[in-house]
């Protein structure tokens, strides 16, 4: 069974506190198609999360097929909105997680090369400017498709 985006979204949401919880006890729920507006247009985050200790939100971006390197410049423009319009000043930078079915490692380790906001890629590690402080608290992408799979295979089974 071949699933898109829009389906792994909706297991995602359905399974949220499982989700969650093989996450970390730190990650809240702030929504989903979360509606960021810059000038006229409206964007959309996949999934938005915040982590307690981090201090930080976590955009999540779910990608049905393989990684492209524009979803890297989607992700900073969206994790610029956040950290300039929905963070408050006492919250750190806000952090992108970008989950793709497939990925390059060179291509995912270029488009990541410039990136200005921490990024982590699917099962790929998380950029060098994320702060080694901060790493210990978040899953690794590994982790976070690990948990994704669990819920695939619970949407399968019904």
């Amino acid at each position: 069974m071949h699933m898109r985006k829009k389906e792994l979204e909706a297991a995602i949401i359905k399974h949220m506190r499982r989700f969650l919880q093989e996450m970390g006890g730190d990650f809240t729920f702030v929504g989903n198609q979360y509606r960021l507006q810059s000038g006229e247009e409206n964007y959309y985050i996949d999934i938005l999360l915040y982590h307690r200790r981090l201090k930080s939100l976590i955009a999540i971006e779910l990608k049905a097929g393989k990684f492209k390197p524009a979803y890297t410049g989607q992700m900073n423009f969206y994790l610029a909105v956040l950290n300039d319009k929905v963070k408050t000043e006492e919250e750190n930078p806000s952090i992108g997680i970008i989950v793709c079915k497939e990925k390059d490692r060179t291509t995912v380790e270029y488009a990541l090369k410039e990136a200005n906001n921490p990024i982590g890629v699917a099962s790929y590690k998380v950029t060098p400017s994320l702060p080694r402080d901060m790493k210990k608290y978040l899953p690794s992408p590994a982790e976070i498709v690990e948990s994704l799979a669990g819920i695939i295979d619970v949407v399968k089974e019904k």
